[in-house]
């Protein structure tokens, strides 16, 4: 930024500074107020200086550390076997849509850009999931709808590839007798990193937060549920955080905090986002970028 004025220099750090903690705040925010007394948030609110400290949130939940520990589990569980498939399926779809010589590649271009823009509705979808395959109650409910393609993430991967690989390194292995497998998992995978990490991460990020999923197809074994339907079901229902376990609570003399306890389980499920996140920011930089401006 040498060639520009100091004047504008202050102004972007201005703003950088703001949109940084316009971000960072609200996450303060939840986790000071995991860590506030249910009295206070009860008389006060939510406040950055809470008048009463305590950990009436994270005793209720080692106290109903089973039913929390299961929604890890299954968290943890669908989120690896979801990336997996995702990643598998977008990495195959968009390498074959960046082969200039697909017969019909603009058609089926087409109908993958046609899918961001129109669906089939929610009632038709449930149907189909529950009455034509049958995921209804199964883990399968959690991966298949909705998240295991995007149309978005094919784009994106598909412009990486026609824009980062040169297709003289394609040209030359056939030459070399190489088939399209071998190209794809030795030259192509190999350059393809950045997008690889960014569709990782974005695919990542949907099925930790997903509870839609859960809520829509998950109803009659409660062991499917993910730490976000967990959540959500606690503060759709008071009734439901207040049975939750009931007899451990009373037991062990602990109050059930029904406000503080949203805020403890949605830090639970931030701490794998924000351990992770950081090792694949520069990727997902680098390939949002070249994925997308370029493309």
């Amino acid at each position: 930024m040498g060639g520009y004025s100091k004047s504008f220099k202050i102004l972007s750090y201005t703003v950088l500074t703001v949109s940084s903690l316009l971000c960072v705040l609200p996450l303060l925010l939840l986790i000071i107020s995991s860590f506030t007394a249910e009295s206070a948030l009860m008389a006060n609110g939510y406040s950055f200086f809470p008048k009463q400290w305590g950990l009436d949130a994270y005793q209720y939940l080692w106290s109903s550390r089973g039913q929390i520990l299961q929604a890890y589990k299954m968290t943890v569980l669908v989120t690896l076997i979801g990336v997996t498939l995702s990643l598998s399926v977008t990495t195959l779809f968009a390498y074959g849509l960046s082969i200039r010589t697909l017969p019909g590649r603009s058609i089926i271009a087409f109908f993958v850009f046609f899918t961001m823009l129109f669906n089939g509705g929610l009632i038709p979808s449930y149907l189909m999931w529950t009455q034509t395959f049958h995921i209804k109650d199964t883990v399968y409910a959690l991966i298949f709808p909705n998240l295991m393609m995007n149309g978005f993430s094919v784009i994106v991967m598909r412009s990486y590839f026609q824009t980062s690989i040169p297709d003289g390194l394609a040209e030359a292995a056939k030459l070399d007798g190489a088939g399209e497998w071998r190209i794809l998992f030795s030259i192509v995978l190999p350059l393809s990193k950045p997008i690889l990490a960014t569709i990782t991460l974005l695919s990542g990020l949907a099925y930790w937060n997903d509870w839609m999923n859960g809520l829509y197809y998950i109803s009659g074994r409660r062991e499917l549920y993910t730490i976000q339907n967990v959540l959500n079901r606690m503060v759709s229902s008071l009734d439901f955080l207040r049975n939750a376990d009931m007899t451990s609570a009373i037991a062990s003399g602990i109050k059930t905090p029904s406000i503080g306890i949203r805020m403890a389980i949605a830090v639970i499920a931030l701490i794998p986002i924000l351990i992770i996140y950081p090792f694949l920011q520069k990727g997902f930089v680098k390939g949002i970028v070249i994925g997308s401006v370029k493309g």
